[in-house]
């Protein structure tokens, strides 16, 4: 028998290693790359990751809320629970994906081949990651007065005077405190990636009132980042002083203020919404007109009231103190900005369904969670818009009529539209459909426990349940509200899981997606599904803000549109 060379041995084995790679080989690959498109799905794989602790949290606190006088977790453990799962979705899970989506998809869409600075991409994922873990360390510390403390347990605003050190001992705020300080840094990060990408890597062609409205909107979130960020930040190196080098910032008894924290958290807290709202506009701007086989409409208007919403989303903040004894003047004119900001929020919510109205509807997965975020989030403003007289905001501040409100927006809107964006562009990242049977099991699951839970939960709040309560009497008349609210929660946990699995299942097993599965017309389309590490093999050029659709339907009289 002949046998083989050292060389050929060595050219086998080279070669069979560059074919197969080994799991060690793609580890490397994943942990050291610069690609935007990994960096995009390891923000979207961590935020998920964090999305399913924070869905356990929630459910855990339901089911103490669940019946009166229960004890299923002590009271600690829920302050502990309601910090952690607040903390968790604001910046763990909201602000991860939708820069995991930003991250994946702009520079395809603008025809770049990646972000404008790969290195500081990927620094400002690890440094984001490395926040949200650093805050669940806090759990592997011993709980008491003393060591590295336990879970924070402030509440996700972490008001004063409960950060200070006489009610807070031990390092669990701590954690809190430099997680998010740590996480902030790599959000600053990506916000200037972003920006830079988009005013300088834009392909030939593509003008700025050609760009897609995606682009557009994640152009003015990451430039409200810059803004909302910092006065946060500020605060908490604020915070730290006073817990440990003896300043007295927030400490009422030395002179300082509490309520200068609750001004600092929430110019950074309320635009944050918007922060995390706006990218879910931008799913619904290239989602619904594809899926209504039309142009979006009054794509001038659609940018000018992204903008607007900019600005006028940094002068709202202080409608979360109406209570705190700000004066008739400032009530008077917080009232009226959050008054203004549903303007140009309802010119967005008319142009999508002037969009819909007349066209060749598609009602696929992605857009029937469309169509629920369009609904849901119309309730969520006008509730929004109640919250915001002042009258009515004192009498049911820090009520579960707040909570109803907030979640409305967070989960009846963004967390809605995510799932669609996922319908929409999982086909692009792993080139599998995903399965349509099991995304309309997961819509109509969702839709029943999300309104079984969340319109529900503004009855309990105006009869003056109360946030934060660990439990109550049997006599309040809040138990069946509480007992069915804590029902459509499980819903809603069932439809999540049964999401997951779709995704996993399809991952292996979904129909071959194709190029462009949608008939779409942004350039990131125009690519393989995946698509390869170099984007586009010839940088393209456009000439309309529907590139792709003008080469496929030249017959199209809405071709080459401006």
């Amino acid at each position: 028998m002949a046998t083989q060379s050292p060389v050929n041995a060595i050219l086998d084995e080279t070669t069979s290693s560059s074919t197969h790679p080994s799991a060690l080989q793609i580890l490397h690959d994943w942990l050291t790359t610069a690609d935007h498109k990994k960096i995009g799905l390891m923000y979207i794989g961590y935020a998920l990751l964090f999305l399913v602790v924070g869905g356990f949290q929630a459910i855990l606190m339901r089911i103490q809320l669940a019946i009166p006088n229960n004890h299923f977790v002590s009271p600690q453990a829920f302050n502990q629970l309601f910090t952690m799962h607040g903390t968790t979705m604001v910046f763990f899970v909201g602000m991860p994906v939708l820069f995991g989506f930003g991250n994946y998809l702009i520079p395809l869409m603008i025809g770049a081949r990646d972000m404008a600075f790969p290195r500081l991409n990927a620094f400002s994922f690890w440094i984001a990651a490395f926040g949200g873990f650093l805050l669940y360390f806090s759990y592997l510390g011993a709980p008491g007065l003393s060591g590295a403390g336990s879970a924070p347990d402030v509440g996700w605003w972490a008001y004063a005077p409960l950060t200070a050190r006489a009610f807070s001992p031990g390092h669990s705020t701590d954690y809190w405190t430099l997680a998010i300080l740590i996480s902030g840094i790599g959000s600053i990060g990506t916000a200037i990636n972003i920006v830079a990408t988009i005013l300088c890597m834009r392909c030939p062609g593509m003008k700025l009132s050609r760009m897609p409205l995606l682009v557009w909107i994640y152009l003015v979130m990451a430039m409200m980042v810059f803004v909302t960020i910092s006065p946060l930040t500020a605060a908490q190196i604020m915070l730290l002083l006073d817990r440990y080098l003896g300043s007295h910032f927030f400490d009422t008894q030395a002179g300082g203020s509490a309520v200068l924290w609750m001004h600092f958290f929430w110019v950074f807290g309320h635009p944050e919404v918007y922060v995390l709202i706006l990218p879910t506009f931008a799913f619904a701007n290239e989602i619904i007109p594809v899926f209504s086989r039309k142009a979006v409409f009054g794509y001038p208007a659609m940018v000018a009231a992204t903008v607007a919403i900019g600005f006028i989303s940094l002068s709202v903040w202080a409608h979360h103190m109406f209570t705190v004894g700000m004066g008739p003047g400032a009530n008077t004119f917080f009232v009226l900005a959050t008054m203004t900001i549903s303007v140009p929020t309802g010119i967005k919510i008319f142009n999508w369904l002037a969009t819909i109205w007349g066209g060749k509807i598609h009602f696929t997965s992605s857009m029937k969670f469309a169509i629920g975020f369009l609904f849901q989030f119309l309730v969520a403003g006008l509730t929004g818009i109640m919250l915001g007289s002042a009258p009515f905001d004192w009498q049911l501040s820090n009520s579960y009529f707040v909570v109803a409100h907030f979640h409305y927006v967070l989960v009846g809107a963004i967390l809605f539209m995510l799932f669609s964006a996922f319908y929409y562009w999982y086909p692009k990242m792993t080139g599998r459909m995903l399965s349509e049977k099991l995304g309309t099991w997961h819509f109509w699951l969702f839709v029943i426990g999300f309104h079984l839970t969340f319109d529900l939960m503004h009855i309990p709040g105006i009869l003056g349940m109360p946030r934060r309560i660990y439990t109550y009497e049997a006599d309040r008349g809040w138990m069946m509200w509480n007992l069915l609210i804590s029902c459509g929660a499980v819903i809603q946990t069932v439809a999540t899981l049964i999401f997951v699995y779709n995704l996993i299942w399809s991952y292996f097993k979904g129909p071959v997606a194709g190029a462009d599965p949608w008939d779409a017309w942004t350039l990131e389309w125009s690519t393989t599904s995946p698509p390869p590490s170099y984007n586009f093999a010839v940088i393209p050029g456009v000439s309309s803000r529907r590139p792709l659709w003008d080469l496929k339907h030249p017959e199209d009289p809405d071709s080459n549109y401006e």
